[in-house]
């Protein structure tokens, strides 16, 4: 084989790889990973203002103490996915979406029982589609560090949507205090 021959053959296992690499296909599930990321970063931060206007505006206890626990929670995991997404170049944005800063304007106008029931309603709604998501990613996310952040999360908020749907179904029972 001549050196034009060993060139051009190089060259074109090169480019072959390229295309694997640069795929269409494997670009559409960065840019969803990159996506997924985004999401987290908005809901995370939602659930940390809103579990802050519960420890104000909830008239139950276990409210209250459910609202703590999505400021410590949700503040952790926010603060691991900043990390992550600084690692990987991910420009995270630094406020909640329109359908997070709706529920909250809504939530703000409420207080005592009447706010304790639509939060946890809220709270509800919100950690299953978390937990979808979630779930999704802890199992397809195209990046190892994303995936196992998904995998590491999915547990954190399996329990707060089983803690939300039990204090959900007790305040709809009773009315709230």
């Amino acid at each position: 084989m001549n050196t034009r021959t060993i060139l051009g053959n190089s060259l074109m296992a090169g480019m072959a790889a390229a295309l694997l690499f640069f795929s269409p296909a494997s670009h559409a599930q960065a840019q969803a990973d990159r996506a997924f990321m985004e999401m987290a970063a908005q809901g995370g931060m939602a659930e940390v203002q809103m579990g802050q206007m519960a420890t104000r505006q909830a008239a139950d206890p276990d409210v209250k103490q459910f609202g703590q626990r999505m400021v410590d929670d949700h503040g952790k995991a926010n603060a691991e996915l900043k990390q992550l997404a600084q690692k990987k170049g991910v420009t995270l944005p630094d406020d909640t979406d329109k359908k997070h800063k709706d529920i909250a304007a809504r939530l703000a106008k409420l207080k005592g029982a009447e706010f304790d029931r639509a939060y946890m309603a809220a709270m509800v709604k919100d950690h299953q589609e978390d937990v979808t998501h979630f779930e999704n990613k802890a199992k397809n996310a195209k990046d190892a560090d994303v995936k196992a952040w998904a995998g590491k999360t999915l547990p954190v908020l399996k329990e707060h949507l089983q803690m939300a749907e039990s204090l959900h179904a007790r305040l709809a029972k009773s009315g709230s205090k």
